[in-house]
């Protein structure tokens, strides 16, 4: 039964990345200010664009969060032992992580309130912000997992030195990096067929920061003695970074031959196979403790009792197909651009 719920947890959580990484992607690209050449000076085209942006991501904004709720749902009532060494051990990385989800939320609302006038630019840049944090934030909580922490005998965690690593911070870039890929490639399906094409232009020119970020985690991964240690299936930790270079290669390959609906698919693996990595790699361990590895957690020293995960399967039983169903509403509502055309899909 933990392993279903486990499951089930990393299944909620990588849906999450997926969907909620383009909403920050397009967040993060806000940033740039391109627009289109007929808008009468910078200001106006720098607005119009990040308009545009946000409009095509506006109709799917919360509905993505909800599956973050449902994650963290699952971690409280199926794992609370997990539950409580995660936010103590990786607070750090969890605070900024939700503190990026509340700016953007916010940032994303209020810049649209009709007499925000002035106050749009200074909402852009919490968007920004809270984009950068909530990529980056995600990120190091699942280095962090690979890398193992410092979990005591006691069953509790020593610190967060554990997070101030090169691979730490490498993954975080990384997440970073696959998140402005997965937002310039979802705008490639949903803005204005006239500017679709600068928006794959974009997409397919963030594809090798994303690759040399990867790259540079997966190496400093395998070269840290604490995730070698940690990883459980060393082949796994090789194939997977593999398979997410071959994914973003897939996406960039797709975008060149005006297939965005392929791309979208390929970056979107690309953003659910961390947490299969992670989950698979440290397996059946949740929590490896760098100081003695008697003191690891396994996922079904991390679960509920029996009885508790019987129960909570009954009351998730009406709730997921009532989550699924409302995604493919609102998917099948705002579907096609903006503009009201269908985009091409493959």
């Amino acid at each position: 039964m933990e392993l279903a719920w486990y499951a089930l947890l990393g299944l909620f959580f990588a849906t999450y990345l997926v969907l909620g990484g383009y909403d920050y992607g397009v967040g993060l690209l806000l940033a740039r200010g391109a627009a289109p050449a007929t808008a009468p000076d910078a200001a106006s085209r720098n607005d119009r664009a990040r308009r545009a942006a946000l409009n095509a991501v506006g109709p799917f904004f919360l509905g993505n969060e909800v599956w973050l709720v449902a994650a963290v749902g699952i971690l409280f009532g199926a794992f609370p032992v997990l539950e409580g060494e995660l936010l103590s051990g990786f607070y750090p990385a969890v605070l900024g992580a939700v503190a990026g989800v509340v700016l953007v939320t916010a940032g994303v609302q209020l810049r649209s309130r009709p007499h925000a006038g002035s106050a749009r630019a200074t909402w852009d840049r919490a968007v920004v912000v809270g984009s950068g944090l909530a990529a980056l934030g995600w990120g190091a909580l699942l280095g962090g997992l690979l890398q193992g922490l410092p979990l005591r005998v006691d069953g509790h965690v020593d610190g967060v030195g554990h997070l101030f690593t090169p691979f730490v911070a490498a993954a975080a870039l990384a997440m970073l990096a696959l998140v402005a890929v997965q937002g310039a490639t979802f705008l490639t399906l949903r803005l204005p067929a006239v500017d679709a094409p600068s928006a794959a232009r974009l997409a397919r020119g963030l594809v090798p920061t994303a690759l040399a970020a990867v790259a540079t985690a997966t190496v400093l991964g395998l070269l840290s003695d604490r995730v070698r240690a940690a990883v459980a299936r060393p082949a796994l930790a090789v194939l997977l970074p593999l398979a997410l270079v071959a994914a973003l290669l897939a996406a960039r390959a797709a975008l060149g031959r005006g297939r965005p609906g392929v791309a979208f698919a390929a970056t979107s693996s690309a953003l659910a196979l961390p947490v299969v990595l992670v989950g698979a790699a440290l397996w059946p361990r949740v929590l490896v403790s760098t100081v003695d590895p008697a003191a690891s957690l396994t996922v079904a020293d991390a679960a509920a009792s029996g009885p508790t995960l019987s129960l909570l399967a009954w009351l998730a039983l009406p709730l997921l197909p009532a989550l699924l169903g409302f995604q493919a509403m609102c998917r099948w509502v705002f579907r096609g651009r903006t503009d009201g055309r269908a985009p091409v899909y493959w």
